[in-house]
């Protein structure tokens, strides 16, 4: 099937170069941190994770997403999702070799990452995040290509392929459990130190993750011969909805806890998110920012007229999904250094070239989801002619 990937009009090859372009941009960009080290970069000894790891932060979140196509169809013989669940597992491949990548360009020296196999520790929550995401790509490679080529062989998939469907849902769960569980066990960090903290990651994850793949599935109806269905759409948007709605419950719970206990290290971070605090600011237009968008895409979503509406859809789905990118993929990671134990306030903003090496490490994450959306997209054609 992959001989599907490697053919296509103009527009698609356009496509293709215009990634390989960014890229090798990317590429040329991160030797240049290599040799330079990350004093390139915006980070400092008060804000150790930065762009790079906000980014992981949130594509967690994308692949974990997965689960809410899968899980309604496997389980729950949820037959609508049908047509995009293969759609769905072919999205957290990208994002998890996207959240890798990105792990990698934050060592600094890459060859660290081997310490974590060489000298595994049970005890280090890096060690199980190692473990969760590329045991839940390697499943997601496995599942999804297997189940594709037996549709395109009009056979039934292997047995085998039953029990690591099934495994893969609680696996889903887990990748962005112990993604939170990074954050959540520190305890000099009063941003981070909080019991919900997974149960955030979640709802935020099955609302940005199934946003992106509304916006995917209008673009693919658009633009190819396949149809994703319009019942299917309208299952993802319901599961958007709910999700985001919760998920600005649990941070209203968070300003609560807060705000009303006036814990000192807590109430500061918000307090630099969204109104500065000691003339430092540099976060406040985006947080505002993202909250309208989350306000703005709540209404869209909860209004018929509006939620059945393309274009209006279009554009709740991208609020939702660039919402929770500002929320959870910039200010969460960030603000929870501000600020730092000794109450000092130290700002962070990623340089040029952070930006282009994440540049680059979206282009590969596109790159990817090109080609496997090529090959689904043309079998599912294939079966329907």
């Amino acid at each position: 099937m992959i001989e599907k990937a490697l053919s296509g009009n103009k527009f698609y090859w356009a496509w293709v170069c215009f990634l390989l372009a960014v890229i090798a941009v990317g590429v040329a960009s991160y030797i240049r941190q290599f040799h330079y080290g990350l004093g390139i970069t915006g980070m400092s000894r008060d804000v150790s994770w930065g762009f790079y790891i906000a980014q992981f932060t949130f594509f967690v979140g994308v692949a974990a997403s997965a689960v809410m196509v899968v899980m309604p169809y496997y389980l729950h013989n949820f037959k609508r999702f049908g047509r995009i669940t293969i759609l769905g597992e072919f999205l957290a491949i990208p994002a998890v070799v996207m959240c890798m990548l990105f792990i990698f360009v934050d060592m600094g020296q890459p060859t660290r990452i081997l310490n974590v196999i060489l000298y595994y520790t049970p005890n280090s929550i890096m060690f199980w995040d190692m473990v969760a995401l590329s045991g839940y790509l390697t499943i997601n490679v496995l599942v999804g290509w297997t189940t594709l080529s037996s549709q395109q062989k009009s056979v039934p998939p292997p047995k085998w392929v039953k029990p690591l469907i099934y495994l893969s849902i609680p696996w889903a769960f887990s990748i962005h459990t112990v993604t939170a569980f990074l954050y959540a066990g520190l305890p000099a960090r009063h941003f981070w130190l909080s019991a919900i903290m997974a149960a955030r990651f979640l709802a935020s994850a099955f609302a940005g993750g199934p946003a992106l793949l509304v916006i995917l599935c209008l673009i693919i109806k658009r633009i190819t011969k396949f149809d994703p269905g319009e019942k299917a759409i309208k299952g993802l948007v319901t599961i958007v909805t709910y999700a985001l709605i919760v998920n600005i419950f649990f941070i209203g719970l968070e300003l609560f806890t807060a705000l009303y206990s006036q814990v000192p290290g807590h109430m500061q971070t918000f307090q630099y998110l969204y109104f500065g605090l000691g003339g430092h600011g540099k976060l406040i237009p985006l947080m505002w920012f993202s909250t309208f968008l989350a306000i703005s895409a709540v209404v869209l979503l909860l209004v018929p007229a509006t939620r059945t509406n393309q274009i209006t859809l279009l554009f709740a789905c991208a609020s939702v999904h660039i919402s929770l990118w500002f929320d959870k993929g910039f200010g969460f990671v960030i603000g929870g250094f501000v600020p730092n134990p000794l109450e000092k306030v130290t700002e962070y903003w990623p340089t040029l070239n952070e930006l282009l090496v994440t540049t680059g490490i979206w282009s590969i994450g596109l790159l990817i989801l090109t080609a496997l959306y090529r090959i689904a997209i043309s079998v599912k054609v294939e079966l329907e002619a």
